[in-house]
C-alpha cells in the first residue's frame, strides 16, 4: 500500500517556504505539465495518479485519496484534463476531495475541454477535423468529446472521457463542492480553466499572478 503523504505545516521536516502542488491526474512525468503558475522553485510538485504506470508518487483515484493524501496538507492542486476522465456522479465526490486536502487559504486550478467552443467546430466543420496538434498527436473534435481516440485504441482507456463542461456547468460544481468561490474563463479556444478558492485564498494575489501568466480572469 502508498504510503501517506503528510505535508502538514507542524511537519518540521519540510522547508515551510516551499509550498506543494498537488498533480491530481498526473500522468507520465514531464516538467511542462504543470501550469506555468507553479515553474518557480517556491513550488514543490507531489504527482498523484490511478494508473501506477505512470510512476506517480502516489497511486490513487482523484474520488478517494483518504490512504495517500491527509486533510489540509496540500496549498494547491493542478488537475489538467482529469475531470472529464470521471462519470458524471464522480465530480461532486473528487472536488470534495480537493477541497479537503487544500489548507484553508489553498486553490485547485483546473483544465478541462470546453465543450461550447467544441460543439461550435463540430457544426463549423464536422467531428473529425484537426482543431490543433498536442504532445500526443493531432486532436480532433471527437477526441475532445470522448477522449484521445489513439491512445484508447493501444488499450489506455483510462483516457476515455465520460462527462463535460461548460463555464456555468464548472463553476456551478465547484461550488456546490463547498469551495468558496469559483471564477472560470477559457484559457485557449478549447480549454476552460477554473480556480476553486477555498475560504482564506488571497484571490486578488492569485487573479494578478495568473494574468502575468497570460490568464485573464477580469474579462
Amino acid at each position: 500500500m502508498t504510503a501517506v503523504i503528510d505535508y502538514s505545516p507542524g511537519d518540521t521536516a519540510v522547508d515551510a517556504s516551499i509550498r506543494r502542488v498537488l498533480n491530481a491526474g498526473s500522468g507520465p512525468y514531464s516538467p511542462t505539465k504543470l501550469h506555468r503558475l507553479f515553474s518557480d522553485a517556491t513550488w514543490r510538485e507531489i504527482r498523484l495518479d490511478i494508473d501506477s504506470r505512470a510512476n506517480p508518487d502516489m497511486v490513487a483515484s482523484v474520488t478517494n485519496m483518504r490512504e495517500v493524501v491527509t486533510d489540509a496538507s496540500f496549498d494547491a492542486i493542478w488537475s489538467s484534463h482529469n475531470l472529464e476522465h470521471l462519470y458524471a456522479h464522480e465530480v461532486p465526490v473528487a472536488l470534495a476531495e480537493f477541497r479537503r486536502v487544500l489548507k484553508a487559504d489553498g486553490f485547485a486550478l483546473i483544465a478541462t475541454p470546453d465543450l461550447e467552443t467544441v460543439a461550435r467546430l463540430i457544426v463549423d466543420s464536422g467531428l473529425e477535423t484537426i482543431a490543433y496538434t498536442s504532445p500526443a498527436g493531432p486532436i480532433t473534435p471527437l477526441d475532445m468529446l470522448y477522449g484521445h481516440s489513439p491512445s484508447i485504441g493501444r488499450g489506455n482507456t483510462f483516457m476515455a472521457h465520460k462527462t463535460g463542461y461548460t463555464c456555468d456547468r464548472l463553476g456551478r460544481l465547484i461550488v456546490e463542492a463547498g469551495f468558496a468561490e469559483a471564477l472560470v474563463t477559457n484559457a485557449s479556444p478549447f480549454e476552460l480553466l477554473a480556480i476553486a478558492l477555498m475560504p482564506m485564498a488571497d484571490r486578488g494575489r492569485l487573479v494578478a499572478d495568473l494574468r502575468g501568466h497570460g490568464v485573464d480572469f477580469s474579462a
